[in-house]
C-alpha cells in the first residue's frame, strides 16, 4: 500500500477546508453539516464565528476522492444564504508536531497592535496557529480595552529569549501586557 498524498486519506478520502461567510441567522451550521454529511463527508475541525451581525467560519472536513465535485455543487448552491469556497487541504497537520506557545495580550485598545504582535511572531518564524482578539470598554477607567489570545508554532531552532525580548519590548512600546506561556 502506497501512502496517502498530501490532504489525501488512506481509503480514498480527501482533507478540503471550507471557508463560511454569510448573514447571521439559525440553521446555517446545520445546512453545512448536512450537505458535508450527504455526501460521505466527515466534519472534523472548525472555527466559527458571529461578529457583527455576520456569520464566518474555516471548516476542515474529510469527503470520498469521487464526491468532491458532487459537495462542491451543492455547497455552491448555497449562494444567497452562504458564500462557500473549498479548498484543498495541505495535509501536513498531523506531521508536524511542533513546540507551541501561548500569548496573552491586555491593554488600551489602540491601532497597531495586532500588527506589533503578528510582526514580532514573523520575525521569529513563529506561525500562528489560532488568534482571538476582543476589544471592550474599559469599565473603570473609561476608553477601550484590547484582548488577544495567540497559540503558536514554534520552530526547532527558535531563541525563546529573543522571542520574549521582543515581546516585552512591543509591550512597552505599546503599553500592554503580553504574558507568554
Amino acid at each position: 500500500m502506497t501512502a496517502p498524498t498530501p490532504g489525501r486519506y488512506a481509503g480514498g478520502m480527501t482533507t478540503l477546508i471550507l471557508t463560511v461567510v454569510g448573514s447571521d441567522r439559525p440553521g446555517l451550521v446545520a445546512t453545512v453539516a448536512h450537505i458535508v454529511d450527504e455526501h460521505g463527508g466527515n466534519w472534523e475541525n472548525s472555527r466559527l464565528a458571529e461578529l457583527a451581525g455576520t456569520f464566518a467560519g474555516v471548516i476542515q472536513v474529510s469527503v470520498p476522492v469521487e464526491r468532491v465535485e458532487e459537495l462542491r455543487a451543492s455547497l455552491h448552491g448555497l449562494d444567497g444564504l452562504l458564500t462557500v469556497a473549498v479548498h484543498p487541504g495541505s495535509g501536513s497537520d498531523a506531521a508536524e508536531a511542533a513546540q507551541e506557545v501561548s500569548i496573552q495580550v491586555l491593554g488600551n485598545d489602540r491601532p497597531g497592535i495586532v500588527r506589533e504582535i503578528s510582526g514580532v511572531l514573523n520575525a521569529h518564524a513563529l506561525s500562528i496557529e489560532s488568534m482571538t482578539t476582543e476589544t471592550r470598554d474599559a469599565a473603570m477607567a473609561g476608553g477601550r480595552l484590547f484582548e488577544a489570545s495567540v497559540v503558536a508554532r514554534v520552530p526547532a531552532d527558535a531563541d525563546p529569549e529573543a522571542l520574549r525580548a521582543a515581546l516585552e519590548q512591543i509591550a512597552h512600546d505599546l503599553q500592554v501586557d503580553i504574558t507568554v506561556a
